[in-house]
């Protein structure tokens, strides 16, 4: 059914048994469930509304939203996503009502004196965090803006304000931009959500930095990771399931490549989902799991998907209504529905609707999946199998001055009016200042910045020669000062320096013998060797003697032989030196 935009007055109840009212401006649903209270404050904020320059800001805004709580042993959460941040309690009903009623009125005044503590945090949290096996996909697909986000750390922090915060929590963290779900028949007495007034935002528009679809790019070795997106779908949502099964049975127990062979589905935002396939191999056998991965998809595409597999994932999606309880276990995904405005179904019309698909459906959504494919692969590429590789370096280069690296004779910076570019033996970066995302500003007087499509250039004055004031400022004043972000001091050893030439090896022992014998011996042996010939050649018989002038000449030919074999035999010495 079509969700209403406007916000109802007065409580209604729909077929599934969940009602729906406001609360303080806030819609809000409910259904009853036996046992504790649980209830979930959403906004339809996440970091895919915020920029490279900015990122961060709305973790900061639900940490410090939280910090009042402290060590209590209320079971309580907040998390923020890519498309909204939920704050989640569970316990009594006077627990909810502290609960939210606190993260409310946190909301209108942030303890701002914890800003830089709960930026440390934050910091903290992301360096024990790790990254996942969609990030990098996420990164290569959207570029550095909207979904793209996920690819990164949240670079933001050292730049966001006071200021920031309190016009970023009075803009997003409104009524109009929240939904309320609780597990109770009624709202619990003394609950007050006054938050400020606002607008709905809808979800962001996805960037590209993808020229074209099937692509693949280099990951990993041990990992392949093939995300999709394509429109929110009963038929994609099983389809996913039917190629986790297919992946599972050729990778796993017929190929033995794979211990994880997976697909799931997961709604991106209003309109689209995401689906992501996954296999792991040992290093020895990532090229046949590659291979069988690639044969799976292929299978799915040419139509032969077994109606068993079908049938077995709609069996289980159908159980999934058969909960006790079912419509407050529905609430969560009820309440997102509601928050992104993306249609929701009654029990009766999702029930429809999985019966309905059919082997066909599911064929159509393979040939959709592979076409917008992007693969993170391990080893070799996959143009083999008619992807395109994803651009791993800029297209163009700027003009303007040139500046050699220190240490590397192939590295060279150039600095123009509109870009600067960064080029190396087999890398080309180029961001051009109008599509800066990000540039991080160092005390030391380095300049990293990165573009719209993900690539970066990292300006180190100590790497390359010539880079003058002038020319930092000349940067600083065409790049927008949205998303500068001035960094702190780096610790010295952090302060990249040319690589220091290598010591030349120290002669080895039978090098110098050999260099030495050949002077001791060489020379007086050639002399001697010569005098000792002449005078046996005068003393003989008149019949052998030698004529004098012949005798010099012979002196002179064996003199000049010893100055040549000396040298050669001290350059082969040089060479044999340089072999060692």
């Amino acid at each position: 059914m079509d969700i209403d935009t406007t916000a109802p007055t007065t409580k209604t109840t729909d077929a599934d048994g969940i009602t729906t009212t406001v609360v303080n401006g806030i819609r809000t649903v409910l259904a009853p469930r036996s046992g504790p209270l649980t209830a979930g404050l959403l906004f339809r904020v996440g970091r895919a509304d915020e920029t490279l320059a900015t990122s961060g800001i709305t973790h900061l805004v639900e940490h410090l939203a939280l910090h009042h709580h402290g060590l209590g042993d209320l079971h309580y959460n907040g998390a923020t996503a890519l498309t909204y941040t939920h704050f989640h309690v569970h316990g009594t009903p006077a627990d909810v009502v502290a609960y939210l009623n606190g993260v409310c009125a946190a909301l209108h005044d942030l303890p701002m004196d914890r800003l830089d503590t709960e930026k440390e945090i934050l910091r903290t949290e992301a360096a024990g965090s790790g990254s996942g096996p969609v990030q990098a996909s996420a990164l290569w697909r959207y570029g550095s803006r909207s979904f793209g986000l996920a690819g990164y750390a949240e670079l933001g922090l050292h730049g966001i304000t006071a200021d920031d915060v309190r016009a970023w929590a009075r803009t997003r963290f409104t009524a109009e931009n929240a939904v309320l779900w609780i597990t109770g028949d009624t709202v619990p007495e003394g609950l007050d959500l006054t938050l400020p007034t606002g607008e709905w935002h809808p979800t962001p528009e996805a960037t590209s930095a993808l020229p074209t679809t099937p692509a693949w790019f280099p990951g990993e070795d041990g990992a392949l990771v093939l995300t999709s997106v394509l429109p929110r779908s009963t038929a994609a949502s099983l389809f996913a399931d039917v190629l986790g099964k297919e992946l599972f049975r050729a990778l796993r127990q017929k190929g033995g490549y794979s211990y994880t062979a997976a697909a799931e589905y997961t709604p991106r935002d209003t309109d689209s989902a995401t689906v992501v396939a996954y296999a792991d191999a040992l290093p020895q056998k990532q090229d046949a799991m590659v291979g069988a991965f690639v044969d799976v998809l292929a299978k799915l595409r040419a139509g032969r998907i077994e109606q068993a597999d079908l049938d077995s994932v709609r069996a289980s999606a159908l159980a999934r209504f058969d909960l006790p309880e079912l419509a407050a276990a529905k609430l969560p995904a009820h309440a997102m529905n509601l928050l992104l405005r993306h249609p929701d179904l009654t029990v009766a019309e999702a029930k429809a609707e999985l019966e309905a698909v059919t082997v066909s459906d599911l064929h159509q959504v393979a040939e959709a999946v592979w076409a917008d494919a992007l693969v993170q692969v391990p080893g070799r590429g996959l143009d083999w199998a008619g992807l395109a590789a994803a651009p791993a370096e800029s297209a163009e280069v700027v003009g303007g001055l040139r500046h050699p690296a220190v240490a590397d004779s192939g590295g060279l910076l150039r600095l123009a009016e509109d870009g600067v570019s960064q080029i190396a033996p087999g890398r080309r970066a180029t961001v051009r200042y109008a599509e800066c995302s990000l540039m991080q500003v160092f005390p030391d007087g380095a300049r990293h910045l990165i573009g719209h499509d993900g690539f970066t250039v990292a300006v180190e004055p100590t790497l390359y020669h010539r880079i003058t004031p002038a020319e930092l400022a000349t940067i600083d004043a065409a790049v927008p000062a949205s998303v500068v972000v001035r960094m702190p001091p780096r610790e010295p050893s952090r302060i990249p320096r040319p690589a220091e030439p290598r010591p030349a090896a120290a002669p080895a022992v039978r090098s110098v013998w050999f260099t030495a014998l050949l002077w001791v011996l060489g020379l007086p042996g050639l002399l001697i060797g010569g005098s000792v010939l002449l005078m046996t050649l005068a003393v003989s018989d008149d019949h052998y003697r030698v004529p004098e002038d012949s005798a010099r000449q012979l002196f002179t030919w064996l003199l000049l032989a010893g100055a040549f074999l000396i040298p050669w035999g001290v350059c082969l010495n040089r060479r044999r030196q340089g072999k060692n």
